[in-house]
């Protein structure tokens, strides 16, 4: 604990939203919004880029994060638990004003499957099989079916697609049959880059589970961290940042509850079958 005081201190805490850079034009959105909510906040931190494919679980081992998106996994998970800054709120209706997200369950756009239940016997694809919405939350939301049948219900599980380009490139190129996709990270593609989100169509979504929130893994004194908030919150009224957020298809932020984070540890840790065997 005594090192991360240090970095809080004595240099420059980073700010990064990988997470949800979805385009080169979304990623410098990212940037300018943490820029401005750093400029307001008046806090010198160091606004960093750390593009794929460099794994994020490095960047998440990091006790000099002050304002990051973290995957809401390893934020339940992490021994020593980051402070949960803030939550974004996707504009979207069907996030119903609420910080949260959904696993969409996509096909190939010329696909036949018509239902979830179509692409069974077929190849389903994953991103990462610690991954909330690219792994767990898919597995989670196929355990009931794969119960019932009492076998499995894909032929083949292909893995480390990394990304949800990684998994609309699979079904483009007929790698897999169905793939799981983060459903803010689908909507900022379908907004900014609809020719490659177009390869694609959703056939089931899985239940709302809490969107990844912004945390810092640094200690953040109260004064510190009731200023981001308070810059965070002003995002969504600032006149300049409207055609922004519009981009960046938020709504704002809001400050959840961490224990909303802990179900996800203990879906992770279920009976459902891995992917390889579902």
């Amino acid at each position: 604990m005594q090192a991360s005081m240090v970095h809080a201190v004595n240099s420059p805490l980073i700010a990064n939203a990988r997470m949800y850079s979805a385009t080169a034009t979304v990623k410098a959105d990212w940037k300018a919004l943490l820029a401005w909510v750093l400029a307001r906040a008046n806090l010198p931190w160091d606004l960093i880029d750390y593009d794929a494919p460099a794994p994020l679980s490095v960047l998440w081992a990091r006790n000099d994060l002050g304002l990051a998106m973290m995957c809401g996994l390893p934020f339940a998970q992490r021994s020593e638990r980051p402070t949960l800054v803030a939550a974004p709120v996707p504009s979207p209706a069907r996030y119903g004003g609420k910080p949260v997200y959904f696993t969409d369950i996509v096909v190939r756009a010329d696909a036949p499957y018509r239902s979830l239940e179509d692409t069974f016997g077929g190849v389903i694809g994953y991103t990462l099989a610690d991954s909330m919405s690219g792994g767990v939350a898919l597995r989670h939301h196929l355990a009931p079916y794969r119960q019932a049948k009492g076998s499995r219900l894909y032929r083949k599980a292909v893995g480390e697609l990394i990304n949800a380009r990684g998994v609309i490139s699979a079904l483009a190129d007929g790698r897999i049959d169905a793939g799981p996709l983060d459903s803010y990270y689908h909507d900022l593609l379908i907004a900014h880059d609809p020719a490659f989100a177009a390869q694609v169509r959703t056939i089931a979504s899985t239940a709302a589970l809490p969107i990844p929130p912004l945390v810092a893994t640094a200690d953040l004194p109260a004064e510190t961290l009731t200023r981001v908030r308070a810059a965070l919150l002003a995002t969504a009224t600032a006149p300049e940042l409207s055609s922004l957020m519009q981009r960046l298809l938020l709504a704002g932020f809001a400050f959840p509850d961490p224990a909303a984070y802990l179900p996800l540890a203990a879906m992770d840790g279920g009976p459902a079958p891995a992917l390889d065997d579902i």
